[in-house]
């Protein structure tokens, strides 16, 4: 009610402006007629002429009606180039904000619902630097004033901020046409008020602000190197700390581009991903897939079997497996490529300088134009009362631990309710361990839809895991009843009796040791990097789970491509790190794969959204699968076919996403998704109907009744 009414009290002033011929008069000749008239009335009533104007020239500029520069103008021509400009600088800053806050009021909770994702970049900006933006805007009279005040009113933009940097931008503005307004008579249009020079002055003017913050950016920078000799030549163009993804990535690029790079590695080439995390439990994974449709084989017209098999067996399949993969990742590969690889301990110990302990303990120390972290994260291990006495794994540790096993362990408590707890838990149930997941939270991947985790939570009990939600691990204990961790929850203290402790709790990122602290380089749970992903010092950077926001292989590949060409290029030409478009994927089976927002993200970020969904229960394909379980969920914004966000559960749900990723990337919509062709049957046929779902949805009711009258007027 209050915009309605706001609304009609805006159009029922123009209006009025128009019918009454109040543009009729604020015009340059009526002005110059009547100005002797003018002069007179403020020489007699100075106070309230002062008011009247004041209080007019506000409402002009915050109704955005023509005729600011005719009073602008006046104003100097009636009450001189001092008491003028006061006038006008006050009224025009007060009318501007009031336009401002109007264009808040009204349009900015629509504007930013509708178009969020798109202006999030925006917004960052302006929540950064809107001042300097604002003022810069407000020192070239170019661009007009009204579209500024409208457009800053959907920003994030201070109201205080925008009155005060409008009330000192627009001060040479204000005075040129106060100024000229002393010579009111001699002019013959506002035009002639702005010669080309004189527009090319305020341009550079605007300019300037620019220019400044670039100068004291690269000042500041010159200035974190205070105190710290640089050398004249350097050993390296690029030293990186850390074989992970990467690490790998970055050292890849570097030799491409036949640059002299450095790689040091304290463990094994290949990171985590290679050798703990993605490798090995893929692979595990999928041994427990075929004991699963072993022991359902009924279900696919076979007789059923409990499956038989040596577990070390199992675990040596997984070592053959990193042993294949491992050539991808070596020492001897990159070598070949041109990469130098060091196996050893390095240590930053000033910005051009790297220290390294090499394995068999002498030391190396090289020069380097530039440095990339990516010594990758751990897993977290929660500091409960007797847990180091009565032992545990982690997802790192695990796997060495297994394959010294003959038989996989009975009793297998998993803590954690994320990603690699659920793909651990089911793993394990599956061949034949009585596994329990413990939750501290109330339900399994918290970061997913609710209804996304309720699917997780009753695929893993159809699979024998007993799921404890709303527990919180408080002890672990070693007595004559054998190991156990007592958990808390609703119903009080419960004991665990276990064979084998997994904490999948996390991972936190690899900061100590590395020379950050002694650099003054700022850490909080990653090494902070701003967008070119540069440290405290621009010549040093971090990519991956070191520098997160996001604790996947794909993403720190993805940002090693950034660091590496930002350390090697970045003199020429910087890139900021695109986290637009970050796919994900829940190996339990069926997949849980995700991209851009899922509906809890939305609601968060108050997006609006409009949801499709397709139910595989539905695909051809699935159903002759046996794997008519799961869904595809599509977020796009309303009345349009633009993709905000994709969940899809089911089998295969990580290589379906694909597509949504492209289209998310390049901007394409459901539509372009339902008008190209996909092979029958297969499981991607459930993104085109999932895109026919929506377009059900959005059929023009009006021409489809004037469709079906065409094809009665055809019969006759």
């Amino acid at each position: 009610m209050k915009k309605i009414v706001i609304v009609t009290a805006i159009i029922a002033a123009v209006v009025g402006f128009f019918v009454l011929g109040l543009d009729q008069v604020l015009t340059l000749e009526n002005i110059k007629a009547r100005q002797a008239e003018l002069t007179g009335m403020v020489n007699r009533e100075p106070v309230v002429a002062s008011v009247v104007y004041f209080s007019v020239y506000t409402a002009v500029t915050a109704l955005s009606l023509p005729g600011a520069v005719v009073m602008t103008l006046a104003g100097g021509g009636i009450f001189g180039l001092v008491w003028g400009f006061v006038l006008v600088s006050f009224a025009s800053s007060c009318g501007a904000t009031l336009a401002f806050l109007v264009s808040r009021h009204l349009f900015r909770e629509s504007v930013q619902a509708r178009f969020g994702e798109k202006l999030a970049a925006i917004n960052r900006g302006v929540e950064r630097e809107g001042p300097l933006y604002l003022f810069t805007l407000r020192l070239v009279p170019v661009f007009p004033f009204f579209i500024i005040n409208i457009v800053m009113g959907l920003t994030p933009i201070r109201t205080f901020t925008y009155y005060w940097v409008s009330q000192v931008g627009m001060i040479a503005g204000t005075l040129v046409y106060v100024n000229a307004g002393t010579q009111l008579a001699k002019l013959d249009s506002i035009g002639g008020i702005l010669s080309p020079g004189l527009l090319a002055s305020f341009t550079l003017l605007g300019l300037f602000p620019l220019a400044a913050k670039k100068t004291t950016t690269l000042i500041r920078k010159k200035m974190v190197y205070r105190g710290w000799n640089k050398p004249r030549i350097f050993d390296r163009n690029l030293v990186v700390i850390g074989a992970g993804a990467a690490g790998l990535v970055s050292s890849y690029i570097g030799a491409a581009v036949r640059a002299r790079v450095t790689l040091v590695e304290a463990h094994k080439m290949g990171g985590d991903c290679l050798n703990y995390g993605c490798v090995p439990s893929k692979a595990l994974i999928k041994s427990g897939k075929i004991a699963h449709y072993l022991r359902n084989a009924d279900r696919y017209g076979l007789n059923r079997v409990e499956p038989q098999f040596v577990f070390k067996k199992v675990m040596e399949r997984v070592h053959r497996i990193i042993a294949r993969v491992e050539p991808h990742d070596s020492a001897q590969r990159y070598t070949a490529m041109g990469v130098e690889v060091i196996e050893g301990y390095a240590r930053i110990v000033d910005p051009w300088t790297v220290d390294i302990e090499l394995l068999e303990g002498k030391r190396v120390k090289l020069t380097t134009r530039s440095i990339i972290i990516a010594a990758g994260a751990e897993p977290i291990v929660p500091s409960l009362p007797g847990m180091e006495n009565s032992g545990y794994l982690t997802s790192a540790t695990m796997w060495d631990a297994l394959a010294a096993c003959d038989e996989l362990p009975e009793r297998i408590v998993v803590l954690g309710g994320g990603p690699i707890g659920c793909e651990l838990s089911q793993c394990f149930a599956r061949l034949g361990g009585q596994v329990t997941q413990v939750q501290r939270g109330a339900r399994l991947l918290v970061k997913e839809d609710e209804d996304v985790s309720f699917f997780a939570r009753e695929t893993l009990e159809r699979d024998g895991v007993q799921v404890l939600t709303g527990n919180k691990p408080v002890r672990c204990v070693q007595d004559e009843r054998g190991k156990a961790i007592v958990v808390a929850g609703e119903k009080g203290e419960k004991r665990l009796e276990y064979d084998m402790l997994i904490c999948a709790v996390g991972r936190s990122a690899r900061l100590a040791g590395y020379g950050l602290e002694e650099l003054g380089i700022k850490t909080g749970k990653t090494v902070l990097t701003n967008e070119y992903l540069e440290t405290l010092f621009p010549n040093i950077y971090a990519a991956g789970d070191v520098a997160g926001p996001y604790q996947f292989t794909h993403v720190a590949g993805h940002q090693a491509w950034y660091a590496a060409v930002n350390a090697l290029f970045g003199g020429l030409r910087k890139f900021k790190a695109d986290y637009s478009v970050i796919p994900r994927t829940t190996f339990i089976d069926p997949e849980i794969a995700g991209v851009g927002l899922n509906e809890q993200q939305a609601r968060l970020k108050n997006i609006g959204y409009e949801l499709t969904t397709f139910g595989l229960d539905e695909l051809d394909r699935a159903i002759a699968d046996g794997s008519a379980r799961g869904f595809v969920k599509v977020l796009t914004v309303p009345g349009k076919d633009k993709i905000l966000g994709v969940t899809i559960v089911g089998e295969h749900g990580g290589e379906l996403l694909s597509e949504f990723v492209l289209a998310m990337k390049h901007g394409l919509g459901l539509n372009k998704i339902l008008s190209t062709i996909h092979t029958y049957p297969t499981f991607s046929e459930a993104n085109k109907y999932v895109a026919a779902e929506w377009k059900k949805t959005h059929v023009p009711e009006k021409m489809v009744g004037w469709i079906e009258k065409y094809h009665a007027w055809k019969r006759g």
